[in-house]
């Protein structure tokens, strides 16, 4: 019997500003993660970082909403995705993931960017890129639910809907729809019982396209006025009051001002319902940012009103009104706040926040940045301020390789959003979570491929004709210890920790120097700044936080590995640690080589290896490294052997020009108690188990998947007498496959989900 449980998962956010919503209920936070939807709970003491991902969209997911509770529903999420679907997932406790997708609404001719929902009604938005904005009612049918379309909203002018606030106007079942985006102007719409929404007003006044709009009650009476906030690409958050009754007077009158006049114009403009009369005029100006404002969120409590607003120039500002004067003002600024803005750097920025949400009880605030990463503050009451605590992290674009430490105690993984990442477990006790322990590479091209060269080495390549070596720094020996119980056994001396010069590439070893002022002489030319740092900048009582993540955590690259003409598409080294085996991409016999070097000089072994006539996707050394297993996308697989001679040198020993009827994407060998047996894995949707043998090598055994392969591992241990093999396919599925020795069957297959 094999058992299996979720241990960890790791997805950065979309940079989306409408991609997350907080549920006030439940205190889940879900989040589009690149197609998914993930399910998170920020308020959990465990620290367990995402419980789920929700699959079913086909393209990036740009909108997620909680649809607030109601009695006739379970909990409900709204999805919207490029794939122009609506996606609805109900809570579910039977399904592993914990929500079920229960209906995927079409209608929609471009990709949804924003969805709108409001308490106490059935009734939600959506605006897409097709310049619509639809009403969709969403019933319960007691065995489940319907979702039809009530309405379609050509805007005029013709804008793509960027945002969208819904809420109820006045005491009775009148709704209020704001609608902003690909224009400077906030568009009012205002929808009688069971009525159409009507366009009534047009607010003017932005100078950029708005990114969010947010309505609120000013008070929590019935009869309060309402506040609606819109926060624009121009720098500037402008309050609109609306108010029943007619307006007082119209100050829009001609002045000296002329623009200025016009841009802080309050005008009272007339808002029409089924019963009564609204008027809606300019309330306030906020000024304090310095770039874009992608959200802001409203938090009404205890008559104490609040905006949260998070912008490109790397903060979150809480506004509040002064109750002695009535002006907003800025009272809490979070954030970064460096010399180094904007992209100057690849450690230097956040690169600004996409996404600002309260918690539930108004006690804790998230954002999201640039490198997918949640951040998360806490109020101390005692100290009356912020303090910020670890988030969760992962990957924004795809993960293309993975690979364990010689003693499985960390895990790294490597992609296209240009970093490296170290996973590790906290231990605290009984108790323990993953996290991202460190980012030892922030490189400036996609990476491809990684490889562990012993406890504190690791070697990796991208897009580009070089392989890179690093080497661990002492800030994250000392952090893995404390945090991890990973100790470092290796004596020698190492650097403090890494940086990377401005527009490089590679990571330069630095020193900490402690009780010394650091050297803030910035005319200095960049080839004589001291390679120090001040003092201390790693904690060590919890996983580090972002800004440690991106900026303390570098590893020194060591080395440069040259020889290949194209991009690197493959690394592997054998387990002892003293040979590594690299790929390119290629096109031509002359480039589909193997080249191989030593780890004690690093010296490239003569000649290279041929075989293949096309890129080499995947290379992996037997357990004990007497064989090398390449693959390609020619269709061949060859095994080289380790030279009798020359230790450092391996000769072809077999090979099957043949060996799948498409390319073959990965290869992985068995342990040795179960012989001479390696497996390849192809887009022909098949993985093939061969053996060595005294006559050559046999095709024991073929095993169909339902879509193109593109990983494969064996477990390095047998289950009794019998191999575990775990294949990946193209479409996300992971399945495990017990295969018996004796007559090489496969006697069980298991469906890996989110269990």
């Amino acid at each position: 019997m094999v058992d299996w449980n979720l241990e960890y998962l790791a997805a950065g956010g979309n940079r989306h500003p409408s991609a997350a919503d907080w549920d006030l209920a439940s205190g889940l936070l879900a989040f589009g993660a690149d197609r998914n939807v993930a399910i998170w709970s920020p308020l959990d003491d465990s620290y367990q970082g995402v419980k789920a991902l929700l699959r079913g969209h086909t393209d990036i997911v740009n909108a997620v909403k909680f649809l607030p509770i109601q009695a006739a529903f379970p909990q409900t999420i709204l999805s919207g995705s490029v794939d122009k679907t609506v996606r609805v997932w109900q809570a579910k406790p039977t399904v592993p993931t914990g929500f079920d997708l229960i209906a995927t609404l079409k209608g929609h001719e471009s990709s949804i960017n924003c969805l709108a929902v409001f308490k106490g009604t059935d009734i939600f938005a959506s605006g897409s890129a097709d310049a619509t904005i639809r009403i969709w009612r969403i019933k319960s049918l007691g065995h489940g639910i319907s979702v039809e379309q009530v309405q379609t909203i050509q805007t005029k002018p013709r804008f793509f809907a960027l945002t969208l606030a819904l809420h109820s106007l006045g005491t009775g079942e009148d709704l209020v729809l704001a609608a902003s985006g690909t224009k400077s102007i906030v568009q009012v719409y205002v929808a009688s019982k069971n009525d159409e929404f009507c366009h009534q007003v047009t607010l003017p006044g932005h100078q950029g396209w708005i990114r969010s709009l947010g309505i609120t009650q000013e008070r929590e009476s019935a009869d309060s006025d309402l506040l609606l906030a819109s926060a624009s690409q121009d720098k500037y958050i402008r309050l609109w009051r609306i108010t029943q009754g007619k307006p007082k007077a119209n100050l829009d009158t001609e002045s000296a001002y002329g623009d200025l006049e016009k841009s802080l114009s309050n005008k009272a403009h007339i808002l029409q319902s089924s019963q009564n009369l609204y008027s809606i005029s300019f309330e306030a100006l906020l000024l304090g940012h310095e770039d874009w404002i992608y959200t802001i969120s409203w938090r009404l409590d205890k008559e104490r009103l609040q905006l949260l607003s998070a912008s490109a120039d790397n903060s979150l500002a809480i506004w509040e009104s002064e109750q002695s004067s009535g002006v907003w003002v800025c009272v809490t600024r979070l954030g970064e706040i460096s010399a180094q803005k904007g992209s100057t750097t690849a450690t230097g920025s956040t690169g600004g926040f996409y996404i600002g949400l309260w918690s539930p009880n108004g006690e804790k605030l998230i954002s999201l940045g640039r490198t997918g990463s949640w951040r998360l503050w806490n109020y101390d009451r005692d100290q009356s301020r912020w303090l910020q605590k670890f988030g969760i992290s992962g990957h924004t674009k795809s993960v293309a390789d993975v690979a364990w430490s010689k003693d499985g105690s960390y895990l790294l993984s490597t992609g296209s959003d240009q970093t490296t990442r170290l996973h590790a477990a906290w231990k605290r006790g009984s108790k323990y979570s993953w996290h991202e322990m460190a980012r030892p590479q922030i490189h400036g091209y996609d990476l491809n491929c990684i490889d562990s060269l012993g406890q504190i080495e690791f070697i990796s390549g991208a897009d580009e004709k070089l392989l890179r070596v690093f080497n661990e720094p002492r800030a994250t020996a000392d952090l893995l210890d404390t945090l991890c119980d990973i100790h470092t056994n290796v004596e020698q001396n190492m650097p403090d920790t890494a940086d990377i010069p401005v527009l490089g590439l590679s990571n330069k070893a630095i020193e900490s120097v402690a009780g010394v002022e650091p050297y803030t002489d910035r005319h200095a030319e960049p080839e004589i700044l001291p390679s120090t740092v001040h003092g201390q900048t790693l904690s060590v009582d919890c996983p580090p936080l972002e800004d440690q993540l991106a900026r303390h955590t570098l590893w020194p690259e060591r080395e440069k590995l040259y020889g290949h003409g194209y991009e690197i598409s493959a690394v592997a080294c054998s387990h002892d640690g003293t040979v590594v085996a690299t790929s390119c991409r290629a096109s031509s016999l002359d480039h589909a080589v193997i080249r191989l070097y030593t780890t004690k000089d690093w010296r490239e072994v003569r000649p290279s290896l041929k075989a293949h006539s096309l890129t080499v996707t995947a290379l992996c050394f037997s357990s004990d490294d007497r064989y090398l297993v390449s693959v390609g996308r020619d269709r061949q697989w060859a095994v080289f052997e380790r030279d009798s001679v020359r230790p450092d040198g391996y000769l072809l020993a077999h090979s099957n020009p043949k060996g799948h009827s498409r390319m073959i994407l990965d290869a992985c060998w068995a342990p040795l108690e179960a012989g001479r047996v390696f497996a390849t894995a192809g887009r022909d949707k098949t993985v093939k188990i061969w053996r060595i043998n005294e006559k050559g090598t046999e095709c024991t055994t073929t095993m169909a998947a339902a879509a193109s392969v593109t990983a494969v591992d064996i477990s390095s241990r047998l289950l009794k007498n019998n191999m575990v093999i775990a294949i990946g396919s193209e479409t996300g599925n992971i399945t495990l496959h017990i295969l018996q020795l004796a007559n090489w069957t496969v006697m069980q297959t298991f469906k890996l989900d989110d269990s």
